[in-house]
């Protein structure tokens, strides 16, 4: 039994916008159920009346399919080392988002914060790409999902789980502009 390598110059080509857009859409779709199992699951454990049956069931579902999210952005964006990058994303997500969300004191702002700072770590970095200009997307997007969950909770629901992945692919694409103007 022959086992696959890899080559050893993966990682170090430029990833193709294509795939690295390919990557970030279907982590969020995967993300996306999970999130509003979350957010149904926490409100109707919040709220006096009604909701779902059993909302524990819900907010289990959402947490189960975190880690499948990284590990689709992690294998689609071909990071070179993927297994280690989906642990360091899911211990990142977590020591993130749960004091962010309890500082916030919604889900949301803390999904958010968690998904994206996991999601730098998950989604593979080029060279022309530093953790600073991630992580202030990261914090940008964290601020739209706050400042929307108390302005429009309406619109929060529906465009949050579009966030925290999105805002990666916008900050390398700025970085690369930036590195394209300089060098």
């Amino acid at each position: 039994m022959t086992k696959t390598q890899r080559s050893p110059l993966a990682g170090t080509t430029p990833l193709s916008p294509r795939v690295k857009w390919r990557a970030i859409l279907l982590a969020t779709l995967l993300f996306a159920p999970g999130y509003w199992g979350l957010v149904a699951g926490a409100v109707s454990a919040a709220s006096d009346s009604g909701g779902v049956a059993n909302p524990g069931a819900f907010v289990a579902f959402g947490l189960m399919l975190i880690p499948f999210v990284f590990v689709v952005l992690a294998f689609a964006s071909q990071h070179p080392r993927a297994p280690a990058a989906i642990v360091k994303a899911m211990v990142l997500s977590l020591l993130i988002g749960i004091p962010v969300s309890a500082l916030a004191a919604d889900v949301v702002t803390g999904l958010v914060a968690g998904l994206g700072a996991g999601g730098a770590v998950a989604l593979r970095a080029d060279l022309r790409h530093d953790w600073r200009s991630r992580a202030i997307g990261v914090a940008v997007a964290t601020i739209l999902a706050f400042v929307m969950a108390r302005t429009a909770p309406e619109a929060a629901i529906l465009l949050t789980p579009a966030l925290p992945f999105t805002s990666l692919g916008v900050a390398d694409h700025i970085r690369e502009r930036e590195s394209d103007e300089t060098g």
